[in-house]
């Protein structure tokens, strides 16, 4: 299967080296300029192992960062409201603490969890089992192996934050619920903003059935 590439930046990379018990190497892009094609998101997700899925449909239906997933507990989310609870943020207060993130999610999303929750006997304290920054730059890697997705040394973790920004962007979302969904400024989502236009029908159509009813019209 053939991918189309949507990596522009002709600045210089910068990476991060991982090595694997087995001596083998990694290298991690840290850009904050590619995300997926729903193509290639769906081709990356399938051949995922189960317990790795956990962790990246965490991220793609979150949007937030892998440290922000990973210490997101059971009591945390709201199933009535559909929306979590997100505490261990990177931004700051003024007095140092940490400014908590509530966001939505979709209908879709926190039905899966109930299903997780009632899977690993999770109690309203406990944490989900969601897999540490290396060993989830590690799966990708290996996933893309697999794949033909071009420019695939140019993803990390981060490219699946920065892909349902896009994504909700694209489905036209009001950019201040997007930059207060994803955490930062609205400036920022300017700066790495891509065109609507890049995706056709088909491609809105397949963010959607990912993403369900999180912030639809």
């Amino acid at each position: 299967m053939k991918f189309k590439s949507n990596y522009f930046s002709t600045q210089e990379a910068r990476t991060s080296t991982i090595i694997r018990k087995n001596g083998k190497e990694y290298t991690i892009r840290e850009d904050k300029m590619r995300f997926f094609f729903p193509d290639e998101w769906q081709a990356f997700f399938d051949i995922l192992k189960s317990k790795q899925k956990i962790t990246f449909h965490f991220l793609i239906n979150t949007g937030a960062r892998i440290n922000e997933v990973r210490n997101i507990c059971v009591g945390d989310i709201d199933f009535d409201r559909n929306s979590i609870i997100i505490r261990f943020t990177k931004s700051r207060n003024k007095d140092g603490s940490r400014k908590i993130r509530v966001i939505g999610i979709s209908s879709q999303f926190a039905k899966w969890l109930r299903s997780i929750v009632k899977e690993y006997d999770l109690k309203p304290e406990d944490k989900f089992p969601i897999l540490s920054t290396p060993a989830a730059n590690i799966g990708m890697q290996k996933a893309f192996e697999k794949l033909d997705i071009k420019d695939r040394d140019n993803f990390s973790v981060h490219s699946v934050r920065k892909t349902t920004e896009v994504w909700l962007l694209s489905l036209d979302i009001d950019s201040l619920k997007v930059a207060k969904h994803i955490g930062h400024t609205i400036a920022v989502a300017e700066k790495y903003y891509v065109s609507p236009d890049t995706f056709n029908y088909e491609d809105k159509q397949r963010m959607r059935e990912v993403l369900g009813d999180l912030y639809a019209k």
